[in-house]
């Protein structure tokens, strides 16, 4: 069963709030894990963010805004009463019989898709919040599921700043970080993150550059230095109205039809191979083929030519030459780093 499969924020955090997404989601499995109706009182113990409501009033429209959010999703949150319990004081919990999936009958093609779209995906036990809340309703004698476990999926990212942005965007707090522009020139941001979103295998940073007063966006790749939280949390507001994928539309070009020339050793490279419109036998390079491959995606072309190492060359375009290079000497001076701080005895260089 996948209990968080309507929840808003697939391929967004931010976009929806990240904290209306986590509250939603801590909500689901508080609901969906208790084998009795839950009243109220239980409900605002064991979802984390509830308490930050100052008063019953307030956690109560917040409830109920929570409720009809997930019966929008198509998730049945049903009411009901226990007077074992308590006297006629309604409870909810999930029908999870209407919520789980039915059974699924795929043939080879899918099952292959499903295969790839699995890697993108780390199963991790309940953590955080998600824990307390499942902790809290043991506390107050509630019965849970223990299948529930593994219920949280965690998305695995190339970009060591996606964690931090990540958590920076959940707490609305300041960050800074060191930013190369597509010309090569770096420069140092402080951005009010809004969003972290995916789009075409990319992940980028939607929020306010507070040096340049607007809206910009950042790719995740391109963040060359650690990323440095400022100041409390909470200080600023996400725009309601904010469309993340609108956004990177807006700035993010969506194909480069430039063709990039690309020497690969004979019988290296199938991958990068597939997407090449000619092939020829290199005459200045025996044992290479030249090839030549319309871009698409610049950044994934210069990763994919980097990982081939010294089995592919970038000839032009000069950006894209420039980029493969970049990523070479990145990775050999974090190889090079891995291997002085396993050998500190070791001069490496």
């Amino acid at each position: 069963m996948t209990l968080s499969r309507h929840l808003p924020g697939s391929g967004s955090v931010g976009a929806v709030s990240s904290r209306r997404t986590e509250r939603l989601l801590n909500l689901v499995i508080c609901l969906a894990a208790s084998r009795r109706w839950l009243t109220k009182e239980h409900i605002r113990a064991a979802v984390p963010q509830y308490a930050d409501c100052d008063t019953p009033e307030a956690f109560d429209r917040m409830f109920e805004r929570d409720k009809e959010d997930l019966r929008d999703l198509g998730i049945p949150v049903v009411t009901g009463t226990d007077e074992r319990w308590f006297d006629d004081e309604p409870g909810y919990r999930i029908d999870r019989d209407d919520y789980a999936l039915p059974p699924i009958e795929l043939d080879a093609q899918e099952l292959a898709v499903v295969g790839l779209a699995s890697r993108v995906w780390q199963q991790a036990s309940l953590a955080g919040p998600a824990a307390r809340a499942l902790t809290k309703l043991t506390s107050l004698g509630v019965d849970t599921d223990q299948d529930m476990d593994g219920l949280e999926p965690r998305i695995r990212t190339a970009e060591p700043a996606f964690g931090p942005l990540y958590a920076a965007t959940r707490d609305r707090q300041v960050v800074t970080f060191t930013y190369r522009k597509p010309n090569g020139d770096a420069a140092a941001r402080e951005v009010e993150p809004w969003s972290v979103a995916s789009r075409n295998g990319r992940w980028y940073l939607i929020g306010k550059d507070r040096g340049r007063g607007a809206a910009r966006v950042f790719r995740l790749s391109r963040i060359e230095s650690d990323v440095k939280r400022r100041g409390r949390a909470g200080i600023y507001e996400i725009p309601e109205d904010l469309d993340a994928q609108q956004m990177i539309g807006k700035h993010v070009p969506s194909t480069d039809e430039r063709i990039a020339t690309v020497l690969l050793r004979t019988g290296r490279g199938a991958g990068v191979r597939r997407q090449a419109v000619a092939t020829i036998a290199s005459a200045e390079k025996p044992g290479w083929d030249e090839l030549q491959i319309r871009i698409g995606d610049a950044g994934m072309l210069a990763q994919a030519l980097a990982g081939l190492g010294p089995d592919a060359v970038a000839v032009t375009p000069a950006d894209l030459r420039a980029e493969v290079i970049r990523l070479l000497k990145g990775a050999l001076g974090a190889q090079a780093a891995q291997i002085q701080s396993e050998n500190p005895k070791m001069r490496v260089g």
